[in-house]
């Protein structure tokens, strides 16, 4: 069942203490980067609002479990992809100087996607093509052949590479939590460990129940709750029709002796784009360890850590997909495939390494030893049972739902959380949003750049 449907709001039985715990002029539904992103641009510009967040931490789930790479747009259709695009764009700079202010990590070190057969090298020439239309200096995107990628990187095997300069590595959950504070300094709330469980609109404002007991009150609502976000959204009735499926990925650390392999974190060019199963990279983070991962096995919770959390929501989950556009999906003989090699990579560390020493044959699978942080993916289905390329971004009259937001959303989350606000704003949604000042950044500047 879902526990944000309407018919569970009203829960007479449902213990309560002290009443109404605040009345805010907006509530966020999680605390991950974007939500803690948009809590502090609202904030800045004058309104009371308050952070709902499951964890006891911002960033406890995909803001802090993922590669810390600040992504340079050339991955990202800018037609499909487009507003992507544009925040990793202009989130780069404000990634940058955020970390020089904060003093936090953030290494520009520059990413390689290779090529191993002619299909590949054509996909690498189209994203040097993207990569200039969604704005990036032509002499930082080289397309090299293999004798040109081994003189870059000597450990390196392919037909072709694509040397992209502007990428770097950062620690999103460290970013997440400096903006918190500098969020709770303009003045929000942030309710830590206060899982939404349920809601009313009573004509004038929403009333929000979290752990079953405490109200709070806000005149309108934002669902940046990531993995649960669709769950919300269906409790609210929109969206209807569409699903959510996750998927987790999965890292191997690398042992020290490999740390010095490469300057670059190394992709590999994905052989079905259409689906969300991504090819192991070689990732160098930010302090200089290694790993190899994600891949992006099937489960079926947006916490799905352990084969618990699994069991718990497989009956609920497969009902919610047979009944929308995803049945299509997970009867589609290739999905099956694809989903089945997933797995096969997750049990099997030598499939998992394998698939990086195509390009790194200098790594071996004896010598990892050691399991990276799991993090979950969660990726919208529509209609038709395809996978929707881009994020999603609906609402009604009291409340504005951000679905699908994923890679590379946290590179793109401070411009594309100014521009949510701006939106709100603008639409008359949340009265009173105008362009000010905020920290280091004019508010007006940032949604000019980023072309909303």
């Amino acid at each position: 069942m879902n526990p944000y449907a309407r018919k569970s709001f009203n829960s007479d039985d449902a213990p309560r203490y002290g009443g109404m715990a605040g009345d805010y002029d907006v509530m966020v539904v999680g605390g991950g980067i974007l939500g803690t992103a948009i809590s502090y641009f609202a904030s800045c510009l004058g309104k009371s609002v308050c952070v709902a967040e499951q964890e006891d931490v911002v960033a406890g789930h995909a803001s802090g479990r993922n590669t810390g790479k600040v992504h340079a747009p050339y991955l990202y259709d800018p037609e499909k992809k487009a507003r992507f695009a544009r925040a990793a764009f202009h989130g780069y700079g404000m990634w940058a100087e955020y970390a020089k202010v904060k003093g936090l990590p953030f290494k520009q070190d520059g990413v390689i996607e290779v090529a191993l057969d002619i299909r590949g090298t054509r996909v690498l020439e189209k994203y040097r093509s993207w990569a200039v239309r969604n704005g990036l200096d032509e002499s930082g995107v080289r397309l090299l052949d293999g004798r040109q990628a081994k003189g870059l990187e000597p450990e390196i095997r392919c037909e072709a590479a694509l040397h992209v300069t502007r990428d770097a590595s950062a620690d999103y959950a460290a970013f997440t939590r400096a903006l918190m504070q500098d969020s709770v300094a303009a003045g929000t709330k942030f309710l830590a460990g206060s899982k939404v469980t349920g809601m009313k609109h009573d004509g004038t404002k929403w009333v929000v129940t979290m752990n079953r007991e405490q109200e709070v009150g806000a005149k309108f609502l934002v669902n940046a709750a990531g993995g649960a976000a669709m769950d919300i959204a269906h409790g609210m009735e929109l969206a209807e029709g569409m699903t959510d499926v996750h998927f987790r990925g999965e890292y191997w650390k690398a042992p020290a002796k490999y740390e010095t392999l490469t300057k670059t974190s190394v992709y590999s060019v994905p052989e079905f784009p259409e689906y969300p199963f991504l090819d192991p990279h070689w990732i160098v983070r930010a302090d200089g360890t290694c790993e190899v991962g994600p891949n992006a096995v099937p489960v079926f919770s947006p916490y799905g850590y352990d084969a618990a959390s699994n069991i718990k929501e497989f009956v609920p989950k497969v009902l919610e997909m047979l009944g929308s556009g995803a049945r299509k999906a997970i009867f589609d003989r290739h999905f099956q495939e694809l989903a089945i090699s997933e797995v096969h990579s997750s049990v099997s560390k030598s499939a998992m390494i394998e698939r990086v020493r195509r390009f790194l044959p200098g790594i071996e699978p004896d010598g990892f030893s050691e399991r990276g942080t799991a993090g979950i993916r969660s990726s919208v289905i529509g209609r038709d049972g395809k996978f929707v390329p881009d994020v999603m971004l609906i609402h009604d009259d009291h409340s504005y739902h951000i679905l699908n937001y994923n890679s590379p959303g946290a590179t793109g989350a401070l411009p594309f959380a100014a521009c949510i606000v701006h939106e709100l704003g603008r639409s008359g949604l949340v009265p009173g949003l105008e362009g000010g000042r905020c920290g280091m950044w004019d508010f007006a500047d940032i949604v000019a750049k980023a072309g909303w």
